[in-house]
């Protein structure tokens, strides 16, 4: 059974949703015409939410809005309905920080938990485009610089106490995606969840032998600890290259419905995760006429230009915007402190990205053995030829886990996938 729903809230449909943009001021302006002649088509794809594209003879909006369950799941999973709120929250405190890169945000409607923002066109998902063999030449750069942005201007080095207080106290209410994070993620994937799938019987093998390893499951606890109480900066909490959209020239990050403070690691590994994903997957879409090896080379080749985007960008903020209480301005004024807090940027960066190693595993075992799954490996028809390249990106994910020590740069990295 879905929860109960407060007075005032419907879901929308192809019909009412006409209803509701006419009645915001500006939209009818925007759209143009009459709300009978504008096109509504309902896309969400997503596990959660309704998402309506709506096109008008002027203009065109998009829609989204909670539902009080996992629309993935069905009413069987019933979820509150506030996640839209920490979505267009986050919006609200990280929008003029990444200006360009996230999409414009016109209204949101509290008894509805629905908004209302810019409709993308002509982008499409990052991961179809990669799937479908695409490659766009600044996203790993885009996406690099969001998330330097973003947690930059959110963390204490960036903020003040008191703005990464009311952060902090307000994010902290966003429990049940922090929940279904901390289940779904860190600990279905490696118990006996009913909620977990596989390829089977191919995989089952791999299911039985990641639920009996101590140390992976050790490993995997850890980066859930630090997930809940590692409270560096405002996160996105589920940028995957399911949660951008793109062209050649544009990139928009989208769907922070998970947000909260946390981890800056969290968000970096689970970009990180996904190219390595689709990097591994790009066999089991390989035809007669591309053999996809190319295509596979450049995903993985974005591995490095991601990274070194979001720690070039992040340390030159770190020099000219810092107005945080960490590391203030003023303990270091003397010329011979430089060396010293230098020291300690290059020092917090390589935590950032050790702990990114490690929730880049956690994002990739969850996405073979647990609930919601990369259509990368889901994509491939055939069982038989998806299991094998699923296997390859658990092990990874495993030896991310159990040896850091071999993964400190993302050249590493490279050299982990290609090797596996």
């Amino acid at each position: 059974m879905s929860l109960p729903t407060p007075a005032g809230y419907y879901a929308l449909d192809n019909h009412s949703v006409r209803t509701f943009l006419n009645d915001l001021p500006g939209m009818r302006t925007k759209l143009g015409g009459a709300p009978e002649s504008w096109a509504v088509e309902e896309v969400g794809d997503g596990n959660l939410n309704l998402v309506f594209l709506v096109d008008g003879p002027d203009g065109s909006v998009c829609v989204k809005q909670s539902l009080p369950y996992v629309r993935a799941a069905g009413e069987s999973w019933p979820l509150p309905l506030d996640r839209a709120f920490f979505e267009q929250s986050y919006y609200g405190a990280v929008g003029a920080h990444v200006e360009g890169l996230a999409p414009r945000f016109y209204h949101y409607q509290p008894e509805l938990y629905a908004f209302v923002m810019e409709r993308l066109s002509p982008h499409i998902i990052l991961r179809r485009g990669l799937i479908e063999g695409r490659r766009y030449p600044h996203v790993a750069q885009h996406v690099g610089e969001f998330a330097a942005r973003s947690t930059f201007a959110t963390s204490d080095i960036g903020a003040t106490i008191e703005e990464k207080a009311e952060w902090t106290a307000s994010f902290a209410k966003n429990t049940s995606l922090i929940r279904i994070t901390a289940e779904v993620v860190f600990s279905d994937p490696l118990s006996e969840s009913p909620r977990n799938r596989w390829t089977s019987p191919q995989l089952d093998g791999l299911a039985r032998e990641f639920r009996a390893d101590s140390a992976l499951k050790g490993a995997v606890a850890d980066f859930g600890w630090r997930f809940l109480t590692s409270g560096q900066a405002l996160i996105h909490g589920d940028l995957h290259t399911g949660s951008v959209m793109v062209t050649e020239t544009d990139t928009k990050v989208m769907d922070p419905e998970f947000s909260f403070v946390g981890p800056i690691g969290y968000d970096v590994g689970a970009f990180l995760a996904n190219l390595v994903m689709n990097y591994l997957a790009q066999p089991g879409h390989a035809t007669a006429a591309d053999d996809r090896r190319e295509q596979a080379d450049w995903v993985l080749d974005q591995v490095p230009v991601f990274w070194n985007t979001f720690k070039t960008r992040f340390l030159a903020l770190w020099e000219t915007s810092a107005r945080g209480d960490a590391y203030p301005a003023t303990m270091f004024a003397n010329p011979s402190d430089a060396a010293v807090l230098a020291a300690r940027r290059e020092a917090f960066l390589d935590g950032v990205f050790a702990d990114a190693v490690g929730y880049a595993a956690v994002k990739t075992i969850r996405r073979v053995l647990g609930f919601a799954h990369n259509i990368d490996f889901e994509w491939i028809a055939d069982p038989s030829r998806r299991a094998p390249l699923e296997n390859r990106a658990a092990q990874l994910a495993r030896k991310f886990l159990l040896e850091p020590a071999s993964f400190r740069t993302p050249e590493d990295i490279v050299a982990g996938a290609r090797a596996i």
